[in-house]
């Protein structure tokens, strides 16, 4: 039975931290050397895992998949078990993440990954992430009480464009001895997300709303990070998907959603599965990643972005950059669609999660791609040398560096091709969205079904690839695109889509009553007036001073 070492250990995606454990990489959430923990080798399936698992509930699938990242001398079978269970107790679904039919004849699904207390997919992944945050603290602190320490406190700090946010915050509101800060653009977000996390009124919870945009907030939070006497004195920790357990809790869902569509299938036959992810930061899609590396005999991830489409271009071109270059509409497959160089900075869409210029996890996925060049190898072995580890780092810091002195980075064709042996992308516009919108809600079997837009970007992506496997004559393959947040929480791009629709009425189809008023509710928030690193930090500095934790 094939599994990971039982010292499961993390390393840096730029080489310069090695040997961390599970706990340390989950409470540091980013390395010193400014670069994201990945796990040294990527575990293998037991070899009874299809017929072993396919039965379980989620619950007991994640403890499966979890329990081959985290060794149990760090945590426990039985505490894995009940910090697992207590995550999932707050969703809606007995499914937590159920698979729905939307186009049977086409072989589309969507995975319904919104269940959770914030409506959002992010929950899935951070209520795990704020439970362990209090699993460790408690551990940290009994130990500091029987050797007479000072207790040990957290200071989370994060960025959102709107999930985030509210999931990180449901997820630590009330936890001992944590602070959270979320960062979020301010007007940048949708009224329903806004309200969702400024009208978190706990002591611990803090909203900073800065007059800029997500990518600005993304800055900050890496800068403060990255600040020596900041990280030291305060402790910090990262909610973004740069946490690793972010990533990790995410894999779980590409688990159970093959396992309920191999499950209607004969015995002995494996579904041909594509999973097509709508992606910003690049995390959720990441996890179907590690997933397929596993050994998840997935087909192919499906990039799907919106207008902002650095992931898109890379993909068709090798090029990672901020922007594209000036060249005729189409020239060199550089600009997707026959859309036009963006002016500087990120478009905003009707899909704001994905509003973002440079994708953060997309580090990850060129360390192992820039190692496979190095060994030759389709995977990083826990025999891998340190020494091809090192150089893996230091070339993700070279490109790094390149993307941030001059916006661009180029990868060589051999890495091009690795990526595009997993990856393919497909780039949506709002117009795209809105049509998708009302095309699902009206025209059977799917209506009257109401996506939000980042969903819809999912699905209209999944359609163009459905027509194209049908002109190859592929007819076994399985579309799941995952639908990422509740259409309730983008009731503007919802309107637009189905304002004219008879019987639509956006109050009694779309809001769920746990949003019936929330935006009227007292609210708290902090109004950044730049982004400015050292203004949040000087605003961090003085919440925490107010909560006597300096």
């Amino acid at each position: 039975m094939a599994g990971p070492a039982p010292s499961q250990r993390y390393l840096s995606t730029r080489g310069g931290s090695y040997g961390f454990s599970f706990e340390e990489a989950v409470l540091k959430g980013l390395a010193s050397d400014g670069g994201l923990f990945i796990p040294e080798a990527i575990p293998t399936l037991p070899e009874d895992w299809a017929s072993r698992w396919s039965k379980l509930r989620f619950q007991d699938l994640a403890y499966e998949v979890l329990s081959l990242y985290i060794s149990p001398s760090e945590i426990p079978a039985d505490d894995l078990k009940v910090l697992i269970e207590r995550s999932y107790s707050t969703f809606r679904h007995p499914d937590i993440a159920p698979v729905v039919p939307l186009v049977p004849e086409e072989n589309l699904h969507v995975l319904e990954l919104f269940h959770g207390p914030t409506f959002a997919f992010k929950d899935v992944a951070l209520q795990f992430v704020g439970n362990l945050f209090e699993y460790f603290l408690a551990r940290r602190n009994a130990q500091q009480a029987r050797n007479g320490g000072k207790r040990h406190a957290l200071t989370v700090i994060g960025a959102t464009s709107g999930d985030t946010g509210s999931a990180a915050i449901y997820g630590l509101r009330g936890k001992k001895d944590v602070s959270v800060f979320i960062l979020h653009p301010r007007g940048k977000v949708s009224p329903i997300q806004e309200a969702q996390m400024t009208t978190v009124l706990d002591g611990n919870v803090h909203n900073l709303a800065v007059e800029g945009t997500f990518d600005d907030c993304q800055d900050i939070v890496k800068a403060l990070f990255s600040h020596p006497e900041m990280s030291k004195t305060h402790n910090l920790a990262a909610v973004n998907s740069i946490n690793w357990a972010r990533i990790l809790a995410q894999i779980i869902y590409y688990f159970s959603s093959y396992f309920a569509l191999a499950n209607e299938l004969p015995q002995g036959e494996t579904p041909k599965i594509r999973f097509v992810v709508p992606t910003g930061n690049f995390g959720d899609i990441l996890a179907g990643y590690f997933a397929k590396r596993m050994g998840l005999p997935i087909d192919k991830l499906v990039i799907a972005t919106n207008e902002n489409d650095i992931l898109d271009r890379f993909i068709k071109s090798g090029r990672y950059e901020k922007h594209p270059v000036a060249a005729e509409e189409g020239a060199g497959g550089i600009v997707a669609d026959g859309a036009k160089a963006h002016p500087a900075g990120v478009k905003e869409t009707l899909a704001p999660a994905m509003d973002i210029l440079v994708s953060s996890n997309f580090e990850r996925l060129l360390w192992y791609l820039a190692l496979e060049c190095i060994s030759g190898e389709a995977q990083s072995t826990a025999e891998s040398s340190q020494e091809k580890k090192a150089t893996a780092g230091k070339t993700v810091l070279q490109w790094m560096d390149s993307l941030k002195s001059v916006g661009t980075t180029v990868v060589p064709d051999s890495v091009l091709e690795s990526a595009r042996r997993d990856f393919v992308s497909e780039r949506v516009s709002d117009e795209q969205t809105v049509a998708t919108i009302k095309h699902i809600y009206t025209t059977p079997p799917s209506a009257p079904y109401v996506l939000d837009p980042h969903s819809a970007i999912g699905v209209a992506a999944a359609k163009r690839l459905i027509e194209k496997a049908k002109v190859a004559g592929e007819t076994d393959v399985t579309f799941v695109s995952l639908s990422t947040a509740h259409p309730s929480k983008f009731n503007h791009a919802v309107d637009l889509a189905l304002k004219e629709e008879s019987g639509y009425d956006f109050d009694t189809v779309v809001r769920p009553k746990e949003f019936i008023g929330l935006e009227q509710k007292e609210k708290r928030v902090t109004v950044i007036e730049r982004p400015d690193a050292e203004l949040v930090r000087a605003a961090v500095e003085e919440m925490l001073a107010a909560e006597g934790k300096v």
